[in-house]
């Protein structure tokens, strides 16, 4: 939108702030007083003036949308995709004045949802329990992950057991199977089956929409009600069916875009992998012993669901937890009792009766849980990271995955061709894309704020020239992994340098001009410099100009506007990204 509109949105979502401001989603009302649908995110900005809004706030902005941006340096975190996967492609920032709150505004679904659980939250603060656990407690029960600590949620995640913290297909059907326990009674009375059905679907959406109705609670309970209904017809065993038509009735009914979605991709790899891997696993060994029998199944099911997540992971988080095992098997036959046991918390919390021994024995069974995830997670040679994996090698791993499967469930001459193949194949892309990086030669001005970073990759080798190379690590380690680089090395900038035989000069705060006598055929701009571009242009005549992120902001609308004038190209790295030297 590239005029002043005024905007009548109504939030139905609050995300986790920034250390700058607080966000949320909100579906778009109307358009300078006519209606309109979408969606849109709200950006507000953190100050003494401004209040935190709630879901179901209906604001009337004046103001300029923004198109969210891709992102500026290669092999960084595409957030513009990742919206454009919930269906959001604009932002709208929050500024004082230039919103209002509409002061009577309707209730939504959402809205309701969202005031209970403020309502349990509360409750459950007013008790004695530590800020980690709580924080534990709203992940797990009421899919609040806001309040967790980037340490926290970094171990589970090296632990393999991030799951655990993402209410997901896991939790609803650890909640199914309690609920069938304990409604139980209802089979007994007349047409007592069909009210268990009513009763129980009807609890699991309660929990849905007290969770926030997120993309990843509505899947697992509209998969979860499948396999209820599945359980009323006795016809449990039809998994795959249960799971084909839970998948297209979200896809075709509700949102196509959650095809594309991480969460999406991975809860069902996950349960396709235990639906199709675990019974193969259960025949290839079945102890007499039933100690030694459930272990064994809990983790036929773990590394079934790691076999069939484990391409996702590595394409997009290109790390593997070698240990999840053993945080599956230590945590996941308690979770029915900690989810169980929260439930009942949450319950006796809001009729003001919750015990204080209660209290203090879940803070240490939360306790203990983080306790043996952060234990895990401290196993650092078991946590293999910077694990380079493109889209290319994650089609090729489900195929071998798949060829692998097919083998040993049945072995044949065919199949063992066919996998034979697949191995051979995947051997041979990733020698071919090792060896295409290792003929690599790449000079590029990154982009960061209050820095100047140059990266001159010469095959597997990453030269790392900035003013500060600790806050360039980020930027750096995307880098590392995609383009396969085995070794970095930091050195100190310079103001003069060639590549590929163009001469480059780095023009920065000390204003220090190159030799007159000096081709110029790229300038780079950095830190600053006071200095009169005209008089420089004329004596230098450089072929091209760019502007890093280490430069004040009126400096570069000054320098573009020079440029345009002497019609020389400019580039500045916060608009255009990342410039590559060629």
């Amino acid at each position: 939108n590239t005029k002043t509109t005024t905007w009548h949105v109504k939030i139905y979502e609050l995300l986790k702030p920034t250390n700058f401001s607080n966000r949320y989603f909100a579906t778009i009302v109307s358009l300078d007083g006519k209606k309109a649908t979408g969606k849109i995110l709200l950006s507000q900005f953190k100050d003494s003036t401004q209040n935190s809004l709630t879901i179901d706030n209906e604001l009337y902005i004046v103001g300029k949308s923004e198109t969210i941006k891709s992102p500026l340096n290669p092999h960084q975190f595409n957030y513009k995709k990742y919206m454009n996967g919930l269906g959001i492609r604009e932002q709208l920032y929050l500024k004082s004045g230039n919103y209002i709150i509409e002061p009577n505004a309707s209730k939504s679904i959402y809205g309701i949802a969202a005031n209970f659980r403020n309502k349990i939250i509360n409750n459950l603060k007013k008790e004695n329990f530590g800020a980690e656990e709580l924080s534990v407690i709203q992940a797990l029960l009421l899919g609040q992950r806001n309040e967790i600590s980037s340490s926290t949620y970094d171990d589970y995640k090296n632990a393999g057991a991030v799951h655990i913290l993402a209410l997901s297909g896991l939790h609803i059907g650890i909640l199914l199977l309690l609920l069938n326990f304990l409604l139980q009674p209802f089979t007994y009375l007349p047409q007592g089956k069909t009210i268990k059905l009513v009763v129980t679907v009807c609890l699991l959406w309660g929990f849905a929409l007290i969770a926030g109705l997120s993309a990843s609670i509505v899947r697992a309970v509209t998969m979860f009600t499948f396999v209820a209904y599945a359980f009323y017809l006795n016809r449990p065993s039809n998994t795959f069916n249960i799971l084909a038509l839970s998948m297209f009735f979200i896809l075709l009914l509700f949102d196509p875009n959650l095809l594309f979605q991480v969460g999406f991709q991975m809860s069902y790899a996950a349960v396709f992998s235990i639906v199709w891997i675990y019974p193969m696993l259960q025949k290839f060994w079945f102890p007499k012993n039933i100690i030694l029998r459930k272990i064994w199944q809990l983790l036929a099911v773990s590394v079934a669901a790691q076999l069939g997540v484990l391409p996702i992971s590595l394409y997009y988080f290109h790390q593997f937890p070698g240990l999840f095992f053993i945080s599956n098997l230590l945590i996941i036959p308690a979770l029915g009792i900690i989810l169980g046991l929260g439930i009942l918390v949450i319950g006796l919390s809001l009729l003001n009766i919750l015990p204080p021994f209660l209290v203090t024995f879940y803070d240490s069974l939360i306790r203990l849980m983080n306790t043996i995830i952060a234990w895990v997670a401290k196993q650092e040679s078991f946590v293999f990271k910077d694990i380079s994996f493109d889209s290319t090698q994650l089609i090729l791993c489900y195929i071998l995955l798949i060829s692998f499967v097919l083998f040993f469930s049945r072995t044949t001459f065919k199949r063992a061709i066919f996998l034979g193949t697949t191995i051979l194949l995947f051997q041979l892309y990733t020698i071919r894309a090792t060896y295409k990086k290792s003929q690599k030669q790449v000079l590029l001005v990154a982009h960061q704020t209050k820095n100047t970073i140059l990266l001159e990759q010469n095959g597997h080798l990453l030269k790392v020239l900035s003013l500060d190379s600790v806050r360039a690590q980020n930027l750096v380690q995307g880098y590392k992994v995609a383009e396969r680089i085995s070794k970095i090395k930091n050195e100190t900038i310079l103001n003069a340098f060639t590549f590929k035989n163009k001469s480059i000069y780095r023009l920065d705060s000390a204003g220090i001009y190159p030799p007159k006598h000096k081709k110029v055929d790229f300038l780079l701009l950095s830190q600053s410099p006071k200095i009169n571009l005209n008089r420089f242009i004329d004596t230098v005549r450089p072929d091209k100009i760019i502007a890093d992120g280490s430069n004040y902001h009126s400096y570069i609308n000054r320098w573009q506007q020079t440029c345009l004038q002497k019609k020389i190209p400019f580039h500045y790295t916060g608009e255009k990204g990342a410039y590559y030297f060629d």
